[in-house]
């Protein structure tokens, strides 16, 4: 059949008998179709309407009556005619004919230049309306129709055509994905062919108001409160239980963390926890007091610390302000740990969702691996800014935005205030995603040149505008964060922070089949885990690509993998069991600005959205396999429900093996709850408030060893106690000599390598009069007001060089050592 002609109508027994006249009429004429078939859709109408159409049917063997027992509205009509259409092509026309069944030539001839839609638009420049409505109705109208358009259909002129050309496979797929009953079927069949990315043509045409319409301006209002309804019920069902079991899986993970809020230590974050609490803290006393929120004395005094030029998070940290405030940094902390990582794997189920799948599981299953793969596992133990990636998906949304070149100033508009936002997220990994986003857009453009050719010039204009709106918000923050006080130009992590082959294979020590014994061999430590993606997985991953490989977003996302993890191998790529060594391709980025701070194993995560998205379109295969749709068998069926509800096919061997192999692949990296330990105890001296009379205006609290990236339990006792006192080292990155080289930590100074060697060697060294004046002189650039030893390992043996510095006994108060040596001692 070359052409279905679908006529929804309800009560029309005044205009369906002339309109079925001149459409037969027309298809019989030479410039008709061909063969064709006319479907007259009874909406349970309760004047003669489908007297007229059986009528007309048993005079014309082509023309179909389809039944409904009850009114349910256009939409659901409509459902029942395209699903029980056979043609090649399938014309949707109102029973007014206010468009003309001879205007069907001009959506011809736009579908046979390769259109998947021709619609008919009366907003078109080039339309020809012949008779108007009157001026308040069109005015409502008009402004309705723009309504639509900004919220759920941009870039369609006339939303509410009702003269539509399909191709008939992809119209009865959509009509059969439809779930609106009324008007809003046109525009929900307008957004499935753009999320399927099938191009919709908009065609001029003539158009003529038909007095008795049954659209009228209100009905915009009821179009847009149906998609809203629609969203709603969506998010109420699927949505709502993926982010829910999201919610879940992230507070098990961190219960010991929730049981135990003012105790509880992740025992593998080593001194990240204490850091992060502390730029919680800080932060929420700048806003509280009006201080440069990219700036602080309260560590490393009296030098600061550049906040920009590290990761407090000022996109969560500033907003999260009176939490911290009112309940501490602990509860800040355990927040932004649990929520984030919850709302990453629902930010990238949203994208997957949207962009590249149906099957909502499968897109949950896809989020999850993005979300909660070993990477991100291992840094969810200690730096939420690599794991709490929320605005990513969003960020890659807009940019594809960018490319259909609907909206370029608007989306590009939003893309640049998204990068803003990421960027007081966390900018290191923010680099790495744009990296991730580089490579697969070169892979896509080399294997669909067209769809590159199409997408190049919106992009380019949309990235300018972004750039436009951006770089004039973040201007200052990052002219401090470069050239501001404390400020330093890289840091230096050496050429073997590069992952070993076998991580790649291994599982991390926080996966369901790992262990931390075979991990730790293969890592830089429990927190920079950034492979252990797993043989099964990798192995999944290659026949996902080889299985789909036709598809050109299967290749970009296979190349993007095997790029980022060949990347992550660093300057050098050591064959294991070898002494062959070959040059890696980070050589050569690896003195880049910005990339000489990367730790290159970090590359490595850009795999797992990656993955995950293969992983999900190999799931969707699986479902939609089993998933047939049924036409009705018969002219007239008294049908309540859509005729092509899915029906489920027998379960095949090949999907019970598929899913098999997806199981086995992920059941072994399933993340395992982060252990906890119990934190020290703060000294009494500190908590109890102590200290205020020890220490002046502009003086120092000095611990003995001085606070650095092993030992910052110091951090804790002044976020924890409100920041009252500063003091000097810390745990933190700042400049380092004459060149201001980052590093971790404060320069050292030849007392505070006294303390740490004696803290971690337990020997007393040989005291004499140079090292007391060298400590006299270390303790005024500190401006110390008195030095603390707290309980810790070898105590005992730093109060005895702490005695022999400063010439006199401590005293015992609170807890912990005690020497007075500020100007009022």
């Amino acid at each position: 059949m070359d052409l279905s002609v679908v006529v929804p109508a309800y009560n029309e027994e005044g205009r369906l008998g002339p309109t079925l006249d001149a459409v037969r009429a027309y298809l019989d004429s030479e410039a008709g179709p061909g063969t064709w078939e006319l479907l007259v859709v009874d909406d349970g109408s309760s004047d003669g309407t489908a007297r007229i159409a059986r009528d007309t049917a048993a005079a014309d063997p082509r023309v179909r009556l389809v039944s409904s027992t009850e009114n349910r509205g256009k939409g659901h009509a409509l459902r029942l005619g395209v699903a029980a259409s056979k043609g090649v092509r399938v014309l949707v026309t109102d029973a007014d004919l206010a468009t003309p069944i001879e205007e069907l030539a001009r959506l011809t001839e736009q579908m046979e230049a390769g259109y998947g839609a021709a619609v008919g638009s009366r907003a078109h420049p080039d339309s020809s309306v012949e008779v108007h409505q009157g001026r308040l109705r069109e005015w409502m109208g008009r402004m309705g129709n723009r309504l639509i358009r900004a919220v759920a259909v941009p870039g369609i002129r006339d939303t509410q055509c009702g003269f539509k050309l399909l191709d008939g496979e992809k119209a009865r797929e959509a009509f059969a994905d439809a779930r609106l009953d009324g008007w809003g079927i046109d525009v929900e069949i307008l957004q499935y062919f753009r999320r399927q990315g099938w191009a919709v043509a908009e065609v001029p045409v003539r158009w003529s108001h038909q007095e008795g319409s049954k659209v009228g301006p209100f009905d915009y209002l009821r179009v847009l409160a149906e998609l809203i309804r629609l969203k709603t019920r969506a998010v109420r069902r699927v949505d709502l239980a993926v982010c829910g079991l999201f919610l879940l899986a992230s507070v098990l993970l961190y219960k010991g963390l929730w049981t135990d809020l003012d105790h509880a230590y992740l025992r593998d974050s080593g001194q990240d926890q204490n850091q992060w609490e502390w730029f919680f803290a800080v932060t929420a006393d700048n806003v509280a007091h009006l201080h440069n929120p990219f700036f602080t004395t309260v560590q490393n005094f009296p030098d600061g610390v550049n906040l920009m030029g590290n990761t407090p998070m000022l996109g969560l940290s500033v907003p999260l302000t009176p939490v911290t405030l009112a309940f501490g940094p602990s509860v800040t902390w355990a927040l932004v740990l649990t929520g984030g990582l919850a709302a990453t794997a629902a930010s990238w189920y949203w994208l997957i969702a949207r962009r590249l799948v149906r099957n909502r599981w499968a897109a949950a299953l896809g989020g999850a691996l993005a979300a909660f793969a070993p990477p991100m596992i291992s840094h969810a133990n200690a730096h939420p800014n690599f794991m709490v990636l929320f605005m990513i998906p969003v960020i890659i949304d807009r940019a594809l935005r960018l490319c259909e070149g609907h909206r370029t100033v608007r989306d590009g508009v939003l893309l640049g205030l998204f990068a803003t936002y990421q960027v007081f997220l966390g900018e290191e990994p923010f680099l790495l995603a744009a990296v991730g986003m580089l490579i697969f857009a070169a892979a896509y453009a080399v294997v669909h040149r067209e769809a590159a050719r199409q997408a190049a010039r919106p992009l380019a204009k949309g990235l300018a505008i972004a750039a436009g709106t951006a770089l004039p918000l973040v201007g200052y923050p990052l002219a401090w964060q470069f050239f501001g006080a404390q400020s330093y130009h890289s840091v230096l992590h050496g050429d073997n922070a590069g992952n070993s082959p076998l991580a790649l294979l291994e599982f991390s020590g926080r996966a369901l089949f790992g262990d931390d014994a075979t991990a730790d061999k293969l890592a830089l430590n429990r927190t920079e885990q950034n492979a252990f993606y797993g043989w099964p997985l990798v192995a999944l991953a290659f026949a996902v690509t080889v299985r789909l490989w036709r598809r050109p977003v299967v290749k970009a996302l296979a190349f993007t993998a095997v790029a980022a993890a060949v990347l992550s191998l660093g300057q050098k790529i050591r064959i294991p069991y070898t002494d062959v060594v070959f040059p890696g391709p980070w050589r050569a980025m690896a003195h880049l600005p910005l990339f000489e701070s990367v730790i290159e194993g970090r590359v490595a995560m850009v795999c797992a959205p990656a993955l995950g998205m293969l992983v999900a379109l190999a799931v969707d295969r699986l479902t939609r396999a089993r998933a047939r749709t049924s036409a009705p068998s018969t002219v007239s069926s008294p049908v309540s429900s859509p005729a092509s509800s899915p029906v489920r096919g027998p379960v095949r061997p090949y999907q019970v093996v598929g899913a098999l192999a997806v199981a086995a692949a992920l059941v072994p990296i399933v993340p395992t709850p982060f252990p906890v330990q119990q934190r020290p105890e703060i000294p009494a001296f500190i908590a109890d408030g102590m200290w205020k009379k020890y220490v002046g205006p502009g003086e120092s609290v000095v611990p003995v060893p001085l606070p650095d990236p092993g030992s910052a339990e110091a951090l804790h006792w002044q976020s924890a106690t409100g920041l009252g006192f500063p003091v000097p080292g810390g745990y933190f990155n700042g400049p380092y000599g004459p060149d201001r080289t980052g590093i971790y930590g404060a320069p050292p100074r030849y007392t505070s390598n006294l303390f740490r060697d004696v803290r971690y060697g337990g020997k007393v060294p040989d005291i004499g009069p140079n090292w007391q004046a060298q400590a006299r002189y270390d303790l005024a650039y500190w401006k110390a007001g008195v030095v603390v030893i707290p309980p810790e390992d070898n105590d005992a043996t730093l109060y005895v060089v702490v005695e022999k510095l400063l010439g006199r006994p401590g005293e015992r108060i609170g807890g912990a050592w005690v020497w007075p040596v500020g100007k009022g001692s």
